[in-house]
């Protein structure tokens, strides 16, 4: 049994969904990042900078229990426990992991900002926000030309389309003209189509 630790934000979602696409027994707690739950002691214990997401597994290597946290590398933990969505091979398991350190180091950080910018400062900061909205768009250009190449970022579906989801999502803050991204647009529908990813988003 696997504790998830968790709240509705993109990175939280990353995790559910993988969960339930390798079908893992899971409990969930919500960590109310609105009321500050995240820097409660308790939490503070499993994940010392205080964000979620973050995990515990029962069944940890050699059968003791394992904690973890920072969204990336819980991803490569149950891709690497399961046996699934991360390739072993050591061409496509680079380009997954590539992906996937594009989301954590691009995607995130700047669609975050974005999100900020445009929903959560105090006050109107308009160099601030065309900044974040000219990269935003920038990356929806990248992932745009490499969707044309391929069916999914690293060519399988896996745990750097599962990354990247979460934060195309919230698609209505970005400023977005779908019909620029075609491509991004299209792998945008098939993921959100998959059973498993419709869950996983449903969490907490």
């Amino acid at each position: 049994m696997i504790d998830l630790y968790t709240w509705t934000t993109p990175n939280g979602r990353k995790v559910s969904i993988m969960l339930e696409e390798i079908g893992a027994a899971y409990r969930t707690h919500p960590v109310d990042i609105t009321k500050g739950e995240q820097f409660a002691p308790p939490f503070l214990a499993i994940n010392p900078n205080g964000k979620i997401p973050a995990i515990i597994d029962e069944e940890g290597p050699g059968g003791a229990p394992i904690s973890l946290f920072e969204s990336g590398a819980i991803l490569i933990y149950l891709a690497e426990k399961s046996g699934q969505l991360l390739p072993q091979e050591t061409r496509a398991r680079m380009a997954t992991l590539q992906w996937l350190m594009f989301q954590m180091g691009g995607i995130g950080p700047m669609f975050g900002q974005r999100h900020h910018f445009y929903r959560a400062a105090p006050e109107k900061v308009p160099y601030a926000l065309e900044r974040y909205t000219k990269e935003t768009h920038r990356l929806y250009g990248v992932l745009d030309k490499r969707l044309a190449e391929a069916a999914y970022l690293a060519g399988d579906y896996s745990i750097a389309d599962i990354a990247t989801y979460p934060w195309v999502a919230r698609w209505e803050w970005h400023d977005l003209d779908w019909a620029k991204f075609p491509h991004v647009e299209r792998w945008f529908k098939a993921i959100g189509a998959r059973p498993a990813v419709q869950r996983g988003m449903a969490v907490p």
